[in-house]
């Protein structure tokens, strides 16, 4: 699939340590998918704030590169040096909102990948789409921000018109798309459920709301 893995994400080690610098280039790839879901008042805000996080956590990283190598490093590093104020600074916030983008990305993915949808409207993706935005963003938006996802599930491209769009315009057949988006997955998820361990045992995972 031209958009999921034309970059793609280097294996999780056995320590789970991730490098920062390979991290970040995969993932700076990412945030073109919110263009394929339509919808810019509302998804042009999270693809921008996708980038921005990407960018901060690069500047960071580029400030010391030897200091910053791993996802680990940086969490690290940013406790001792902001002392109370951590989590809620630097490269480790816009790392945790980037996680959530991510998730939302993925969790819309695995829903798709796994068949789920409604019955009377196969090609919607209305399912998949509420679905990720339950586990990966709700909690952390407030009412005004919920109502506004919630209602552009409407405006949303059928899956037909998503899976194109991730091939870059190319028709493929369904079940190609299918199997690539399974081999993103793959590969993906299991960095993305490192991070989010990584944050639950350095106590770094805050639950206010934007």
């Amino acid at each position: 699939m031209a958009l999921l893995l034309e970059h793609e994400f280097k294996p999780l080690p056995a320590d789970k340590q991730i490098e920062t610098l390979p991290f970040l280039e995969a993932v700076a790839h990412l945030p073109p998918f919110f263009d394929c879901l339509g919808t810019p008042i509302v998804y042009s805000p999270v693809k921008a704030d996708l980038t921005g996080n990407i960018k901060k956590i690069r500047a960071v990283y580029d400030s010391n590169p030897a200091k910053f190598k791993t996802l680990q490093n940086i969490l690290e590093v940013e406790k001792e040096l902001h002392g109370s104020a951590w989590p809620k600074t630097g490269a480790t916030l816009a790392l945790m909102w980037l996680k959530r983008g991510l998730k939302f990305i993925l969790v819309l993915l695995q829903s798709i990948s796994d068949g789920e949808r409604d019955e009377e409207h196969p090609n919607l993706i209305r399912v998949n789409a509420l679905k990720a935005y339950e586990i990966a963003l709700k909690k952390y938006h407030g009412w005004m921000l919920q109502k506004l996802f919630t209602g552009s599930i409407y405006a949303l491209p059928y899956k037909s018109d998503l899976l194109k769009a991730l091939e870059k315009g190319k028709e493929v057949k369904e079940e190609e798309s299918i199997e690539k988006i399974h081999q993103f997955l793959t590969r993906v998820t299991p960095i993305l459920d490192a991070i989010y361990e990584m944050y639950t045992k350095m106590n770094a995972e805050l639950s206010y709301k934007a």
